[in-house]
């Protein structure tokens, strides 16, 4: 689109006379051969200044140059550990001064802001070239397999800890009122370890592993668990049992336990907790709890036990219709990990 040519002050003065002689726009754009909506805005503006010279910008002028923004956005590109100090130092170099807050206000304008990284499962080459595997080789799937896996895994959950955060609306300088806070205790006050698993049609067995699990207890949890699971979530003959790659889910007398008694196995990806439905139940679970301020661990055990119960079959149904997509994710993220 190119750039109209800006009217000389002389023109812009003859618009004005000829107004106050009482011509109309469209005579006046007639007369001059300019368009009724050029001249009308050369009229407004002097109606509202009194003048038709052009105005100095509002605000004060940006302190670094647009040389600059494009060196500073560069740099975070390509290093978005890069700190505001380390801008700062840059810039002076090339002499320019600003401050911390000026490089801020700057890169908000670009798009960028300063968050906390996320912590996620560290990836090796190795687990990279499997997840890709793993998602280019089921994508085509059809639905009706993933309805067929029954999903599993292990999470921690504390009394009082990161699960119990929650938003208020306080007013100003309220934040320590009794009301707008979060109580907390040191190492969380406790908390319990859960093993869970689910379908698409909805969660199945919820057990707490009261001490220090092992192979053993593993499989006796499963013994106990995954088959009265199955049954009450009345899978269809031939269902797939996934858990991740856990040490004590793939020892040798695990492996050969599941082969005795037939339950087929999804083979699975190391650090590939995205891929795990069951992540999201966990989350949804932990914010229910939370909601609840259980006070005790004996409460803890017995709202979560209540809350599992009361997960929607809908949901369950919804993260497996879904499990395309995180396959999709992870290839269009080259085997890193994805939102999920």
């Amino acid at each position: 689109m190119t750039k109209t040519k800006e009217l000389s002050k002389d023109t812009r003065n003859k618009i004005v006379d000829l107004h106050q002689a009482g011509k109309t726009e469209s005579a006046i754009g007639k007369q001059l051969g300019m368009k009724k909506s050029t001249v009308g805005a050369i009229i407004r503006k002097w109606k509202t200044n009194k003048t038709t010279d052009n105005l100095p910008p509002s605000g004060a002028p940006h302190k670094i140059s647009p040389r600059g923004v494009k060196m500073i956005t560069r740099t975070v590109s390509k290093n978005p550990r890069t700190t505001r100090g380390d801008l700062v130092n840059d810039l002076q170099r090339a002499g320019t001064k600003v401050t911390k807050a000026t490089i801020s206000h700057t890169l908000r304008r670009q798009g960028l802001k300063s968050c906390s990284a996320r912590r996620v499962p560290l990836l090796k080459p190795v687990h990279v070239r499997a997840r890709l595997e793993f998602a280019r080789e089921h994508l085509d799937d059809p639905e009706e397999d993933w309805e067929n896996v029954i999903w599993s895994d292990e999470t921690k959950i504390e009394l009082f800890g990161k699960n119990s955060t929650c938003g208020v609306w306080r007013r100003k300088n309220a934040e320590l009122h009794p009301k707008n806070t979060v109580p907390t205790v040191k190492h969380g006050g406790g908390n319990i370890m859960l093993w869970g698993c689910f379908s698409a049609k909805g969660p199945g067995r919820l057990i707490r592993v009261k001490e220090r699990m092992n192979g053993a207890m593993y499989r006796e949890i499963l013994s106990k668990n995954l088959l009265p699971s199955a049954r009450a979530l009345k899978m269809k003959r031939g269902w797939v049992f996934q858990h991740d790659n856990d040490p004590k889910h793939t020892a040798q007398a695990t492996k050969e336990w599941l082969r005795k008694k037939h339950f087929k196995v999804l083979e699975w990806p190391s650090q590939s907790p995205d891929l795990n439905p069951i992540e999201n139940l966990w989350r949804e679970l932990k914010i229910r709890v939370a909601q609840r301020q259980p006070q005790n661990i004996t409460a803890l055990e017995e709202i979560c036990m209540e809350e599992w119960a009361k997960l929607p079959a809908t949901v369950c149904k919804n993260l497996v219709a879904t499990y395309r997509k995180r396959l999709t994710s992870v290839i269009a993220n080259k085997g890193y990990i994805t939102k999920y």
